[in-house]
């Protein structure tokens, strides 16, 4: 898909989504990031498996049965060693991400990017709050203490919300999409529409994340799921409220999480790297090396590595809403 309609772009004004279930092939975009994922897997669950956390490599399994093996055996959520993206917190010299190739195609993949282009124009730069989830089944997935899930169900947030409020007039489109179909069974995303005219509301911290608490949560009777085909998009402004279901199926499931914007406008994020995805002011500005990409990363790395950590998180756990 080139670009979108006018009815398209009027139904994400008017409801601050859209979901559209063409937007690139993926055999040239998803296939490659999940050989190479299946490549982060093995050297994942040979590590364990020298440090004898678990029993085999599962090597003879495809992904999806191997990662919930490895997370079932291991009792715990390996989300950081495939994120291409750092943690928030406690980022040391050897903090894993992954920052490969084929990621960065498929964040720089030409079908995507005319898209995006649709909605901000064509002056395009890759926000770094951005991830990938990938989500094993509620039934076996690890849990904490208490007996939550580690890694389920995302309650209900604003994107503008888990940044920084310098990035709170950035023109911030995220895109999330699926690498495997996505249901109301394994956990796709839920809207609630119309809900981006409203204001950055009160996020608190809960067992899954920051969230919008539900005595000031407008809306969640209305909230919609939005299941996607792979190589579908979802759409979204940067102030409706969203968030994913639990994941119920036998599947595991899959997707990434990325922000784009137009250039010069905070990041929300400005300890973390991004590039100009696409310019045409200036077209010597673009990054198409993805090793640089990478280097990027591993510099931020360096740089953040045992220092206090910078504050992302702008709301105060003493906020009445969150009592």
């Amino acid at each position: 898909m080139s670009s979108l309609t006018s009815e398209q772009l009027d139904h994400f004004e008017t409801f601050g989504f859209l979901a559209v279930d063409e937007v690139f092939d993926p055999a040239e975009v998803i296939d490659p990031v999940m050989d190479e994922y299946a490549g982060v897997l093995d050297t994942l669950a040979g590590e364990l498996h020298a440090q004898g956390v678990i029993s085999d490599t599962y090597d003879d399994l495809p992904f999806a049965e191997r990662v919930c093996k490895v997370y079932v055996e291991s009792q715990k959520v390996h989300a950081q060693y495939f994120d291409f993206s750092l943690p928030q917190k406690g980022i040391t010299a050897d903090t894993p991400f992954w920052a490969g190739p084929a990621v960065f195609n498929a964040l720089t993949n030409p079908s995507l990017l005319d898209t995006v282009e649709s909605f901000i124009g064509p002056e395009i730069y890759s926000n770094p709050v951005q991830h990938v989830r990938v989500k094993v089944p509620e039934s076996i997935a690890p849990r904490d203490a208490d007996g939550n899930v580690i890694y389920g169900a995302t309650p209900f947030h604003q994107d503008s919300g888990v940044i920084n409020a310098s990035a709170d007039d950035t023109d911030m489109l995220t895109v999330w999409f699926p690498l495997m179909d996505t249901d109301a069974e394994n956990g796709c995303l839920q809207v609630i529409p119309g809900s981006h005219r409203g204001e950055v509301l009160t996020h608190c911290s809960s067992v899954q994340g920051l969230a919008i608490p539900s005595s000031i949560l407008p809306g969640e009777d209305i909230a919609r799921a939005v299941p996607l085909p792979a190589g579908g998009c979802l759409f979204l402004h940067r102030k409706t409220i969203h968030g994913a279901l639990p994941n119920l199926s036998e599947r595991i499931r899959w997707s990434f999480d990325l922000r784009y914007h137009p250039p010069g406008q905070p990041t929300g994020r400005e300890a973390f790297p991004g590039f100009i995805a696409r310019s045409r002011q200036d077209p010597d500005a673009v990054l198409s090396d993805a090793a640089r990409w990478r280097r990027m990363w591993l510099d931020a790395r360096a740089a953040l590595a045992d220092q206090p950590d910078p504050e992302y998180n702008r709301w105060s756990l003493d906020d009445e809403a969150c009592a």
